[in-house]
């Protein structure tokens, strides 16, 4: 059983091709089916470390593939979500740019021997970014809370906060990443 946890999060990555299918098919119900699938993919970031911690079956490749799982499932989902129109671009843009950045800014301090950890703000800014996503998912066919208030309005708002917090941690990574290179520096 040391595999599963790994294998949660790989497949957490393999979920991104079945909710893409679903969100281009014009019943209503796919958008739900889709939304499912994602929660089902989005529980699999909590099992997986829960599991390997429980189980002494913490890795190496598990500290690596978990994050990029985590930045794949919701980066392909921003994009499919601004194609279909339901996610606005300026926050999918700043959202995008900050995860590539950050993942080249750790691949260049790898070679300095340097680990930045996670942040608790970083693990919130994910954690958002996952829940405006899901709020997103329905799109058009999620139902009005009252007021005028629909789940994709919601999505939005909370795409923007994500975004705002994914500016935030990405420059803070920015500088601690600049100040660590500088101390390395021969």
């Amino acid at each position: 059983m040391q595999w599963l946890p790994n294998a949660l999060t790989i497949a957490r990555t393999g979920a991104i091709v079945p909710i893409a299918a679903l969100l281009f098919c014009s019943a209503p119900e796919a958008r739900w089916v889709a939304l499912a699938l994602y929660v089902a993919a989005c529980l699999t970031d909590f099992l997986d470390g829960w599991l390997a911690r429980r189980w002494q079956a913490t890795s190496a490749l598990g500290r690596l593939l978990d994050p990029i799982a985590d930045k794949v499932l919701v980066s392909a989902l921003i994009v499919l979500l601004v194609w279909t129109g339901d996610a606005p671009v300026i926050p999918a843009v700043l959202i995008i740019f900050r995860e590539l950045l950050v993942s080249g800014l750790r691949e260049h301090l790898a070679g300095y021997a340097v680990v930045i950890p996670v942040t608790r703000l970083a693990k919130w800014k994910t954690t958002l970014q996952m829940i405006a996503v899901g709020f997103l998912l329905p799109g058009t066919v999620g139902p009005e809370l009252g007021a005028g208030i629909s789940t994709l309005a919601i999505g939005q708002v909370l795409f923007w906060l994500a975004a705002v917090l994914t500016v935030i941690t990405g420059w803070s990574y920015l500088v601690t990443s600049l100040r660590r290179m500088n101390e390395t520096a021969p």
